[in-house]
Formats: structure tokens, sequence, C-alpha cells
């Protein structure tokens, strides 16, 4: 069977968060989709980096992934603007799908109230936010809290990246 990931791409998204798991998980044969708020086809990274979507959120629905990547950088914080990315993270949670959010895509977290209940970790300036939303926090290298998948930086994405594919397979 195979597997269909959305990885969420905004402005000022971080080049690694996206990039590293985009590839390793086309490497494992999942089908991997970028996905854009609508407002333009190509985002540039915190460095400039670009990064085409291949398709908008108005074009995607729940139902037809597996799991969800939320990048850090400064992206989650536009990403949240936009009530249908909002919908479609809580949509895939509500669902059971897999999230997986590294560093500050905690901020989406929270504004798609994933947190509630789950263990989580994140980017340390993004934890006070994440235990409103009701996470327990826990300073670790990757968390997983059954579709919940969260790791807290760059660094991390080794860990976090192979426990999405551990979750998939």
């Amino acid at each position: 069977m195979s597997r269909k990931v959305a990885i969420l791409v905004d402005e000022a998204y971080q080049v690694l968060e996206v990039w590293y798991p985009f590839y390793r998980l086309r490497e494992e044969g999942f089908e991997v989709v970028t996905v854009g708020n609508g407002t333009r086809d190509t985002f540039p990274s915190k460095e400039g980096y670009p990064c085409k979507v291949d398709r908008s959120v108005s074009q995607v629905r729940a139902a037809d992934f597996d799991a969800v990547v939320i990048p850090g950088g400064w992206a989650p914080d536009f990403m949240r603007r936009y009530p249908a990315v909002v919908d479609f993270v809580r949509d895939m949670n509500k669902a059971g799908k897999v999230v997986a959010s590294i560093c500050h895509g905690g901020w989406m977290l929270v504004s798609a109230d994933c947190c509630r209940g789950k263990k989580a970790t994140c980017f340390l300036s993004v934890k006070d936010d994440i235990i409103a939303a009701g996470a327990k926090y826990v300073d670790e290298e990757t968390v997983v809290d059954g579709n919940l998948i969260t790791a807290r930086k760059p660094d991390d994405l080794p860990a976090f990246v192979k426990a999405i594919i551990n979750k998939l397979k």
C-alpha cells in the first residue's frame, strides 16, 4: 500500500526541516506532496531557497493523506493565519493520521488543537505555548504520543524522520 505524506510549506520555512523529510520519505517509497496556503506557488526559506508547492491547501483533504509534516522556521506563524491550513492539520489529527511537527511547527499544533492531553516537544521558545495548549512538554530529541510526532530542532531530524517512517510502515 502506497503512503502519502503532505509537507506544509510557507514563507521563511526552515530549509532542512522541509528538504530532509521530503527526500528521506521519498527514498522510503512514500508519495510526498508539498502543500501551500494558496497565495502563491513558490515559497522562500529563511535563506531564500525556493520550494515550489505541488498543491494548494484548497486542493487537498485529510482523507487523501496518511501524514502531515509541519516544519519550523517562521513558516508555522504564517501558516496558522490561514484557516484552511489549520483545518487541514486539525482534520488530520481528528482522523488519527500522523501529525509530525518539528521546531516552531508547535505553533501550528497549538492553533489546530493537537496538543491537549499529549506528550510533546518543540523548540524551546515554543514550549510555553504548547504547555498552555494542554501538552506535557518534555525536552527529548523526538517524542511519539499516539499519532503525534514532535521534535525540537534540525539536529533531531534523523530521529524525527525515522519515527515518521516507523509509524507509517
